[in-house]
C-alpha cells in the first residue's frame, strides 16, 4: 500500500499533494521549529530573531514571521524604520526696535520765561505726549533732550542755562515713567536760534528745548 501511495505522489510537489491551505498548516510549525533551533529569544509578535538579535531568514533571504517574534525593523527584511517627524524649532520673536520719530516740541509748546528753566503747563503737556508714546512702544526709545537760549547775556551763562532747561525736561519725563537710563541731555546755549534774536518774539521762540530720538 505504501508503494502504491509513493507511486501515486511520485513527481508531485507539496502544493499539488496537500493544496495551498494544507501547505500553510504544515509550513507554520516547521518555521517555528527552525526558529527555536536557532535560539529565538524574543517574545513579542512579529519578526523572528536569533540569539544575536538578528533576523531569522530562510534560504531565499526571506524573514520569518511568527508568534514569539519582534516588531523591530530589519534592513535585511526590507523594513523601513519610522523616521520621527521633524519638529520645527521654536523661534522666539524679539520685539522690533522702538522707533520714535524726532519730537520737535519747541514749535507747539510754550517757551521758557527769560532767564528761567521752569517748565510751563504747555511744555508739560507736550512732554506727557512724549512719555505716552515711549511707554506705548515698550519704553525702549533712547531720548536726547536739548536745551536752548536766546542771545541775551554772556554766552557762557547761556550755555549753563540751556543745560538746566534740558535737565528740567528730562526730570519731568522721568517723573512720567520714562527710564532715566534712556535719556541724555545737552545744552546748545544760544548757538542754534530758530528765530531772530533782535526781536522780542524771536528771542522768546529761542528759549526752548527739543526732544529727539537718538
Amino acid at each position: 500500500m505504501i508503494n502504491r501511495q509513493y507511486r501515486q505522489y511520485k513527481g508531485k510537489n507539496m502544493f499539488e499533494i496537500f493544496g495551498s491551505k494544507k501547505l500553510v498548516a504544515v509550513a507554520a510549525p516547521v518555521s517555528l521549529a527552525v526558529g527555536l533551533a536557532l535560539g529565538v529569544t524574543n517574545v513579542q509578535a512579529g519578526r523572528l530573531t536569533d540569539s544575536a538579535g538578528g533576523a531569522v531568514t530562510n534560504s531565499y533571504a526571506e524573514c520569518w514571521e511568527a508568534a514569539g517574534g519582534t516588531d523591530a525593523a530589519f534592513e535585511v527584511c526590507g523594513d523601513v524604520a519610522e523616521v520621527p517627524e521633524a519638529v520645527a524649532p521654536v523661534v522666539r520673536e524679539e520685539p522690533a526696535p522702538v522707533v520714535v520719530s524726532d519730537l520737535m516740541i519747541n514749535v507747539t509748546a510754550d517757551n521758557f520765561e527769560f532767564d528761567r528753566a521752569e517748565l510751563k503747563p504747555a511744555m508739560m503737556s507736550a512732554l506727557d505726549d512724549v512719555a505716552a508714546k515711549v511707554k506705548a512702544h515698550g519704553g525702549g526709545a533712547q531720548l536726547h533732550v536739548i536745551g536752548h537760549t536766546d542771545s541775551t547775556g554772556p554766552e557762557s551763562y547761556n550755555q549753563g542755562l540751556s543745560e538746566r532747561r534740558a535737565q528740567s525736561a528730562a526730570n519731568y519725563l522721568i517723573d512720567q515713567g520714562v527710564s532715566a537710563d534712556r535719556i541724555t541731555t545737552s545744552g546748545m546755549g544760544e548757538s542754534q536760534p530758530v528765530a531772530d534774536n533782535s526781536t522780542r518774539e524771536g528771542r522768546a521762540q529761542n528759549r526752548r528745548f527739543e526732544v529727539k530720538n537718538r
